[in-house]
C-alpha cells in the first residue's frame, strides 16, 4: 500500500483546522469531523482496492528486436474491478536503455481494457532482459494506491536491422526502391546462358533453331536461353578496433552488419548468391554464397554473433582464407576503416591480391564529427590550427579513395547513416557493368 499526496494534503488541512480551534473552539470540532471523514474514505478505498486482484497487465512485443530501429512494445491492461480506476504504469525495461520516461498515466473504466504503446531503439546486438510491469492503481478518492506486479521477466534478442530489411523488401517488390535513394540502372545488352533444347513452337526466334538437333529429331528444335544473372556477392566485415568507433550510439561494426544484411537480401532478390565473412586476427566465420530459401536466416544468425575486438586486423589471413574458400570470381564488399593513409598503405598489397581474382569494393567511413567540426567557424589561433589538422585528415580520406582507384580497387567513402543505400547503388552499378 502506498499513500498518495492527496492524503497528506487532507491531513495537513485537518491539522491546521484543529490548531485553529485554539482561537475559535468551533474549528476543533470541524477539524475532527474532517479527520473522521478522511479515515472513513481511507478504509473504503482500502477495502475497494484490496478485496480482490482487479488489475492484470501483459507486455506484448516481438521475441527479437531490430538493432538501430524503433521497436514497438505494447502493454495490455485489464480492469476487473467493479469501478473505474486511475493507473500509473511502469515497465521495467533493460537498464542499457537508461530511460526514465517509461511511466504512463491512464484511466480505465470498470470491466474495460487499455492498451499502451511505446518504442525502444537498441544500439547493440545481444540479449536484453525486461522485468515486471508495475501497475499502481487508485480509485477516484485518491488517498492510497495499490501496487500490482504483472507480467513476467522476458528476454529478447537484438538482431541486425531486419526491420530495415523488411522496408527494402516491400519497396523492392513494389518497384519503389528509388524512394530510399537507390538509383534505377538499366542493363545494356542482353547476356544469356544456355538452358535447354526444346521443340519449336510458333513465335520462337528463327535464329535460335538448332539445326543439328532438328536433323536428328526430324522436327524443328530450338535452343532456349536464360539471362545470366547469378554471381557471388560476399560481404566481408572487419571486426578490428577501428570498427569500434561509434556514431549516434551505434558502432561502425553495427552499421556494416546492417548494410551487409540489406545487401545480401537485394543480391538474392536480383538472383545473385549472397554470402558473409568476418575477420580480425583470424578469419573466424564464413557463410558460403547461396540463394537458397533459408539463406537470409543463416546470414542473420551469423551476423547476430559478431563482436568487435581490440586486435589489429590481419589482412594476410583474410587473403589466404578467401583464396581457400572462394573458387569462383566474386564481388567482395569489404567493410573496414582506416586510421589514415599510412594505415591503408600497409594493407594495400593484400587488397591488391584480393582484387586480382575478384571484384573488390572497399567501404570505409567519413568521420561525421570531424566533418561537422570543420564546418564550424574558428575563433582563436589554436582553433585555427585544429581546423587545419581536421581538414588535412579529411583530405587524406579522399586521397585514400584516389589511391585505391589507381590500383584498380573500387571504393566508397560514406557517412554511416547513408551506408546501406550507397552500397546498394554501387552494387547495382557493378552488376550492370559485369
Amino acid at each position: 500500500m502506498f499513500l498518495k499526496t492527496r492524503l497528506y494534503i487532507a491531513l495537513t488541512m485537518a491539522i491546521f483546522i484543529i490548531a485553529g480551534g485554539l482561537y475559535l473552539p468551533v474549528l476543533r470540532e470541524v477539524g475532527w469531523t474532517v479527520v473522521a471523514v478522511i479515515a472513513t474514505l481511507f478504509v473504503v478505498e482500502f477495502f475497494a482496492l484490496y478485496h480482490k486482484k482487479g488489475i492484470s497487465a501483459e507486455r506484448r512485443c516481438a521475441d527479437r528486436f531490430s538493432n538501430g530501429d524503433d521497436n514497438i512494445i505494447g502493454i495490455h491492461i485489464e480492469n476487473r474491478f467493479p469501478f473505474a480506476v486511475r493507473l500509473s504504469v511502469t515497465d521495467e525495461i533493460p537498464f542499457i536503455f537508461q530511460r526514465r520516461d517509461i511511466d504512463f498515466r491512464a484511466s480505465v473504466g470498470k470491466g474495460r481494457t487499455k492498451d499502451i504503446e511505446y518504442r525502444l531503439r537498441p544500439t547493440k546486438r545481444g540479449e536484453y532482459g525486461f522485468g515486471r510491469i508495475r501497475v499502481f492503481a487508485s480509485t477516484r478518492i485518491g488517498l492510497i494506491e495499490r501496487r500490482f506486479s504483472c507480467g513476467s521477466n522476458t528476454t529478447v534478442r537484438v538482431y541486425p536491422s531486419y526491420l530495415a530489411l523488411r522496408q527494402f523488401e516491400f519497396l523492392a517488390i513494389s518497384n519503389r526502391l528509388t524512394e530510399l535513394g537507390i538509383k534505377k540502372i538499366r542493363r545494356p545488352g542482353n547476356k544469356t546462358e544456355f538452358e535447354q533444347i526444346r521443340e519449336y513452337v510458333s513465335g520462337d526466334d528463327y535464329r535460335c533453331i538448332n539445326w543439328k538437333a532438328s536433323a536428328r529429331r526430324h522436327s524443328l528444335m530450338v535452343n532456349t536461353y536464360e539471362e545470366e544473372k547469378s554471381q557471388q556477392v560476399i560481404s566481408i566485415i572487419d571486426k578490428g578496433r577501428m570498427m569500434q568507433h561509434s556514431f549516434r550510439g551505434m558502432t561502425l561494426l553495427d552499421y556494416a552488419i546492417n548494410a551487409s544484411l540489406v545487401l545480401s537480401y537485394i543480391a538474392i532478390y536480383k538472383e545473385d548468391k549472397a554470402g558473409i565473412a568476418s575477420f580480425c586476427e583470424d578469419f573466424d566465420s564464413y557463410v558460403p554464397p547461396a540463394k537458397l530459401p533459408g539463406q537470409m536466416q543463416t546470414i542473420l544468425e551469423s551476423l547476430y554473433k559478431q563482436r568487435s575486438t581490440f586486435g589489429e586486423s590481419d589482412f594476410s589471413s583474410l587473403c589466404d582464407s578467401i583464396r581457400r574458400h572462394v573458387s569462383k570470381r566474386s564481388l567482395l564488399v569489404l567493410y573496414t576503416n582506416f586510421n589514415g593513409k599510412a594505415s591503408m598503405e600497409r594493407q594495400l598489397p593484400y587488397m591488391k591480391q584480393l582484387a586480382k581474382d575478384n571484384t573488390l569494393l572497399v567501404v570505409f567511413f567519413i568521420d561525421n564529427d570531424l566533418k561537422e567540426y570543420v564546418e564550424t567557424p574558428y575563433s582563436s589561433t589554436e582553433d585555427y590550427y585544429r581546423h587545419v589538422i581536421a581538414e588535412k585528415t579529411m583530405a587524406e580520406q579522399r586521397l585514400i579513395v584516389s589511391l585505391l582507384r589507381q590500383n584498380g580497387i573500387l571504393s566508397i567513402l560514406t557517412p554511416p547513416e547513408n551506408l546501406s543505400v550507397d552500397v546498394i547503388n554501387k552494387y547495382l552499378e557493378i552488376r550492370r557493368k559485369s
